[in-house]
C-alpha cells in the first residue's frame, strides 16, 4: 500500500513537471517568434546631421517630416544637430524617410544606428527585483 502511495506522489511530480516543461516552451516560443507589426506599433529614429543648422532650418526639417507619410512626432535640436522621429512601421521605414530626408534637403546626414555594445547596456526588459532575480537563476541553470 505504501509502494503505490509513493508511485502515485511520483507520477503527479513528473506529470506536473512535463506539464510545466511544455507551458514554459509554449511562452518561449510564443513571445520569440516573428511578428507583423500592427497598426498602432511605433518606432522612434534619429537622424545625425553633420551640417550646422539653422533655427529656420530645424522648423523647415520639423514642417517636412511631418509632411511625410507614416511619421507620428518630430524633435529637431539645431545646436546639437540632432533629429528624432517616431513613425509607424506598417506605413514606411526608418531607412525610407532617411533617403527621402537627404535628398530633399541636401544636408550631409546619416541614420543613427546603436551598436550592439550601446544595446547591451541599455535599459533591460526586466526590471530589478524578484522578476530578475528568477530570470538571472534560470538563465544561470541553462
Amino acid at each position: 500500500m505504501k509502494k503505490s502511495k509513493t508511485n502515485k506522489i511520483f507520477q503527479w511530480i513528473i506529470g506536473s513537471f512535463l506539464f510545466l516543461t511544455l507551458v514554459v516552451a509554449i511562452h518561449v516560443y510564443w513571445v520569440t517568434r516573428p511578428k507583423s507589426w500592427d497598426k498602432n506599433a511605433r518606432i522612434m529614429a534619429r537622424i545625425d546631421i553633420k551640417d550646422s543648422i539653422s533655427k529656420t532650418d530645424a522648423e523647415r526639417i520639423t514642417y517636412w517630416l511631418y509632411q511625410q507619410k507614416g511619421i507620428d512626432r518630430v524633435l529637431v535640436n539645431p545646436s546639437t544637430r540632432i533629429v528624432v522621429f517616431t513613425f509607424f512601421p506598417v506605413k514606411t521605414t526608418g531607412n525610407q524617410i532617411v533617403d527621402n530626408f537627404k535628398s530633399s534637403f541636401h544636408f550631409n546626414a546619416s541614420r543613427y544606428l546603436p551598436t550592439e555594445a550601446e544595446i547591451q547596456s541599455g535599459c533591460p526588459v526586466i526590471p530589478a527585483g524578484i522578476g530578475n532575480t528568477i530570470y538571472t537563476s534560470v538563465k544561470n541553470i541553462f
